[in-house]
């Protein structure tokens, strides 16, 4: 007589775990939305660090790294179930205080907008407006979707938020009072030389600046290019 072999439980990477209620067209829309976070770390932060090397942009990576990483440590340590949602879902065997995706985009739009304010790399102060039209609507509609979607509770996605605004604002401070002032060292580093790293925060204008300098550069023999 043959013993019946359970089925092997399986497990899904919530990043990328998103469900919707057939035929529901603002869930169809907010669950495209709750993967912004998945778009900015593959498609913004990769493509900076393949054409700009802005160490910058690279430490802004770093601190989404340190944000998602303490909000794993957080969730691990106050163990809150996520809504009865869940089930439906498949996703009970996770956490949901404070909401990952809520903290992501609330960290990124805090540190985007801090640098849009002092005008650091090729953004502007002028730029404002997109960061308040764009980025922080898109930040609210990303915490709104785990709430809609049910993936979260009201309270986790808050959390999330303020957990991620706190985090963004004092990894902005951090980067900018006591490591940019190792950039030059960085810079002239082995590695730093090796693989093109650069800090441009301190052109007022990089546009123009990259703009001329490509320019003036077309006219050297030395810069052209062999083919």
């Amino acid at each position: 007589m043959t013993t019946a072999v359970a089925p092997p439980v399986l497990k899904a990477i919530s990043l990328t775990h998103v469900r919707y209620q057939r035929g529901d067209q603002l869930g169809h829309l907010l669950a495209w939305v709750s993967l912004i976070p998945v778009f900015i770390t593959f498609g913004g932060f990769a493509s900076h660090f393949i054409f700009r090397r802005e160490l910058q942009g690279f430490l802004f990576a770093l601190g989404l790294l340190i944000s998602q990483f303490l909000n794993e440590t957080v969730k691990t340590i106050v163990q809150q179930s996520r809504p009865a949602t869940c089930e439906l879902l498949e996703i009970c065997d996770s956490h949901g205080w404070p909401s990952s995706h809520s903290q992501y985009m609330f960290f990124f739009a805090v540190y985007f907008t801090l640098l849009t304010y002092y005008r650091i790399g090729v953004l502007f102060r002028k730029q404002l407006v997109m960061v308040v039209l764009v980025v922080w609507p898109l930040a609210f509609l990303t915490m709104y979707s785990r709430v809609y979607l049910g993936y979260h509770t009201a309270v986790q996605v808050f959390a999330g938020a303020a957990l991620g605004s706190f985090l963004g604002g004092g990894w902005f401070w951090v980067v900018n009072k006591y490591l940019r002032h190792h950039f030059p060292a960085i810079e002239e580093s082995v590695l730093g030389r090796f693989f093109y790293l650069k800090d441009t925060s301190h052109i007022p204008n990089v546009l123009r600046f990259e703009y001329e300098n490509a320019r003036s550069a077309r006219k050297h023999v030395s810069y052209r290019r062999s083919d």
